[in-house]
């Protein structure tokens, strides 16, 4: 590819052609600001932040657009720059909610990160009419304050140019701009899925999980209550960053410690229920090719995805695999099983989830999720909403000793942690599928070819003289081409894995925030799924239908995947919806 040499600061800098000067600067190591900026997804300009100087432009220029020219020379620190800049934010301040002490994002907030650095205080300098606060709490699983929001457009552009929904929007123009959709409706009266991707790309407090720590500590503090909790595999990829470690940095110990000194009665693993998982769709998915049932089959662990799925693919639910997902197999299990196993009454335990993902705050009130005439699962927290909640009861987390989970619902293999990354799901069905069909042992476990960031992947494998099709999408743009691929005839499978998020779990609109400068600099989803894979490597048993308490848990309950007791407990149905419809 041909360079192009320019100057930035005085500094010779080489990039390719076709950079702009925010991609040059980057490989100066200059840092030029943005607010709206995000890579290939929202490149509109529209902050004014970025705003640089070139010689013989008449005017500042936005460095996110501008393309490099050989010879360009720039200026990023300019006089003319910095005052630009922080008119720029004062005006945003000045239609601005800027109580930011008891604001969720305070600390982690790009405006005000922004505002730090270049001086800039609550002086009201610009102050006149303001957008009013009015919050709509619609959805089960977020909060929207237009107060807060500076009309950056991330989250309408990754619900449409991402997730390719769209619900979200700019409404009416001028001052009297707001985010928002279609006819004024709450966002829990449209086709939403939850997925939560609209709040982590937000810079601001706008946008923000409904949080339910409270609720949490409240059941805790009931001696009348039995609270015990599960964590999903992607969790112990993302938590660390909440207090200082590195992305990519694996907290799994000092989580199970923090759950421990919150004061949980239990602390368990959704691994556990992520092999219970393998253990039924396998089954399911065995029974359908032999059976000559409907396929191909695609996997039901995402919540997002299953609501997209009932919403805009109505006709393909019966498509979707009947298994709860992992974190509602663990709550049916909790509430039977090891309810039975403790002597304690199903509606005395309170089972709370730590998930990468706002979508599971909806799962927990879908119907057909209390096999025990009680709720599956009563709470979910996001891996923020966790941190948030060490730090309110005092934890120091880093001094934390490294402890375990808690026994049998807290033993997972190494095919269960994997869920958390896009194919992982798909990778550990199969070592347990391929070695049902064929009765013999893998020689490798490692299914590469599903393996990695590629939104949509594809494979075929031989199994027991059959040739079979499997294919993994990640990010619900990328599932509905594939599906459309499918339902055209143009593309055929015997097994699909879809995952609401790209990028899978570890990259869920729940984790921790990261700025933009970072989702648009560092492969976030790789670094955390690496977490992963390295625990399934290093765990010594990586198959889910040889972790011991999920065959005790057969044998002495269940009696075998698919029984009666299994689809009782373990499945569930699904709706028909239309688009905007709840």
């Amino acid at each position: 590819m041909e360079n192009i040499t320019i100057k930035i600061n005085g500094i010779e800098v080489s990039a390719p052609k076709g950079s702009t000067i925010l991609e040059a600067a980057r490989l100066a190591h200059i840092e030029i600001p943005t607010l709206c900026y995000l890579k290939e997804i929202n490149e509109i300009a529209a902050c004014r932040m970025c705003v640089v100087e070139v010689k013989g432009a008449r005017s500042l220029v936005a460095a996110c657009v501008y393309p490099i020219n050989e010879n360009m020379e720039v200026w990023t620190n300019t006089p003319k720059v910095l005052d630009s800049r922080r008119k720029t934010l004062q005006l945003i301040l000045s239609n601005h909610d800027r109580k930011c002490l008891s604001c969720v994002r305070s600390g982690n907030c790009e405006l005000q990160q922004l505002c730090k650095e270049l001086g800039v205080e609550d002086e009201g300098k610009y102050d006149g009419d303001r957008t009013p606060s009015c919050i709509d709490g619609s959805a089960a699983h977020m909060l929207r304050d237009n107060s807060k929001c500076i009309l950056c457009r991330r989250c309408s552009a990754v619900c449409e140019k991402v997730q390719g929904i769209g619900v979200i929007g700019a409404n009416k123009r001028g001052f009297s701009t707001y985010i928002g959709s279609a006819f004024d409706m709450g966002l829990g009266e449209t086709s939403c899925v939850s997925c939560g991707q609209c709040i982590a790309v937000c810079p601001t407090g706008a946008l923000q999980e409904k949080s339910q720590i409270d609720d949490v500590l409240a059941a805790i503090a009931d001696p009348s209550k039995h609270v015990i909790v599960q964590t999903a595999p992607a969790v112990r990829a993302g938590l660390g960053e909440e207090f200082g470690y590195p992305i990519g940095t694996n907290v799994e110990g000092k989580m199970a410690a923090a759950l421990r000194r919150i004061g949980f009665d239990k602390v368990f693993d959704t691994d556990f229920s992520a092999d219970l998982t393998i253990m039924e769709e396998a089954n399911e998915f065995i029974d359908r090719v032999q059976n000559k049932g409907v396929l191909p089959l695609i996997t039901s662990c995402s919540p997002g995805w299953i609501k997209y799925c009932e919403h805009y693919f109505p006709d393909m639910t019966e498509n979707l695999s009947s298994c709860k997902s992992p974190q509602q197999m663990f709550g049916a299990i909790a509430k039977s099983y090891y309810a039975e196993k403790m002597g304690l009454k199903p509606e005395d335990i309170v089972s709370v989830s730590i998930m990468p993902c706002t979508a599971k705050k909806f799962e927990i009130g879908r119907p057909d999720q209390a096999a025990n005439g009680v709720p599956d699962v009563d709470i979910s927290l996001t891996t923020r909403e966790l941190a948030r909640m060490i730090k309110k009861v005092g934890i120091r987390f880093r001094e934390l000793p490294d402890e375990s989970f808690d026994a049998p619902l807290g033993l997972g293999t190494g095919a269960a942690v994997i869920f958390g990354a896009t194919g992982g799901v798909m990778e550990a069905a199969l070592r347990t599928a391929v070695e049902t069909l064929t009765g013999e042992e893998l020689a490798s476990l490692d299914f590469t070819e599903v393996r990695g960031i590629a939104g949509i992947k594809e494979a075929s494998y031989n199994v027991a003289g059959m040739e079979v099709k499997v294919a993994v999408a990640s990010g619900l743009g990328n599932a509905r081409q594939l599906l459309e691929k499918v339902k055209s005839g143009e593309a055929n499978y015997h097994f699909i894995e879809i995952m609401g998020c790209p990028g899978g779990c570890v990259n869920g609109g729940g984790q921790p925030q990261q700025p933009g400068y970072v989702r648009n600099t560092v492969d976030i989803r790789s670094l955390r799924a690496k977490v992963l894979y390295d625990s399934d490597k290093n765990n010594p048993i990586r198959k889910s239908h040889e972790n011991p308490a999920i065959k005790e848990l057969y044998e002495t309950y269940l009696g075998k995947p698919g029984s009666h007791k299994a689809h009782h407990l373990l499945h569930t149905t699904y709706v028909k919806r239309k688009v905007n419809e709840v």
